[in-house]
């Protein structure tokens, strides 16, 4: 990651909070009041945005000594120093809610992934993140995903073509099946013209659009809103007909942690799940001040 990219998110989030004007802290810590902290985890899970925070506190004042205790990716317990910092007392205190906001959205997102991850382990499914972000937030989140043991879907609609009801329902002009299925095959086709180098996927809402979608050569078919049932019966399908050179079927909408991992056993290749990013709760992350001895 290049950190730097994100300072105009870091000045945002700190006038936001006027982290400047912290009249709190003016009015009742000296300016030469020196202080250590440290950053400590409430609560299990996976530590994730350090370098972030360390961004921020240096961009909020060059005095902060910013030191990482733990690493992105790590796994932590209740206790666990993640970081220490050392410097102006007033300027830890007043940077103290950006930095620790930053760091926490981001543990949440890992560790959430991370518990998604633990849940398919052993079936050869993998957990995809998908675009339903924080505007502004999604490069961080979707690390954040990485961080958690997940695997990022298309960072952006110029990534790969993703075809799905709406574009079908406007190219056929009608909902029968027959011409939706025409319109698969030439939704496919234009693509690859268009786009030549891009995987194409297809979402299908059925079996017999499933079939539809076998046909037109997807690479990877989104299987919407499927029981594990389903998805078990497309798998088999999709063998039948491709063989060992099947295209991913990719299980989306409505998976949860009890269903997720039915889903892995049923045989889907990519699992993705929209509340990895747009639902995690925060990590329990905390800064607690230690008065340096002067």
């Amino acid at each position: 990651m290049e950190w730097e990219e994100f300072d105009w998110l870091i000045d945002v989030a700190l006038e936001e909070d006027a982290a400047r004007r912290d009249v709190t802290t003016l009015c009742l810590v000296a300016e030469d009041r020196r202080a250590e902290a440290e950053v400590r985890a409430g609560a299990a899970g996976v530590i994730c945005g350090l370098p972030l925070a360390e961004r921020v506190a240096a961009r909020f004042d060059g005095r902060i000594e910013f030191e990482q205790c733990t690493q992105d990716g790590d796994r932590v317990s209740p206790g666990t120093v993640v970081a220490r910092l050392r410097g102006p007392a007033a300027s830890i205190l007043s940077v103290e809610r950006t930095m620790l906001n930053f760091l926490q959205q981001l543990s949440g997102v890992a560790t959430l992934t991370a518990r998604f991850v633990e849940k398919v382990k052993g079936t050869g499914a993998r957990i995809y993140d998908t675009r339903k972000t924080t505007p502004g937030w999604r490069q961080l989140q979707k690390y954040a995903v990485r961080c958690g043991g997940g695997v990022n879907h298309r960072m952006s609609l110029a990534d790969m073509v993703l075809i799905k009801d709406n574009h079908l329902a406007l190219m056929a002009g009608a909902t029968g099946a027959g011409e939706k299925g025409d319109a698969l095959r030439q939704a496919v086709s234009r693509a690859r013209a268009a786009c030549p180098g891009l995987r194409v996927e297809v979402e299908v809402e059925s079996l017999e659009q499933l079939e539809q979608a076998l046909a037109a050569t997807a690479d990877v078919i989104m299987l919407d809103n499927m029981a594990p049932e389903q998805v078990r019966k497309a798998v088999e399908i999709a063998r039948q007909t491709c063989g060992g050179s099947r295209p991913q079927l990719e299980v989306s909408g409505g998976v949860n942690f009890d269903s997720v991992r039915a889903y892995a056993e049923a045989g889907a290749d990519i699992i993705s799940i929209g509340a990895l990013t747009h639902s995690a709760d925060a990590l329990d992350l905390s800064l607690e001040m230690l008065p340096s001895e002067e």
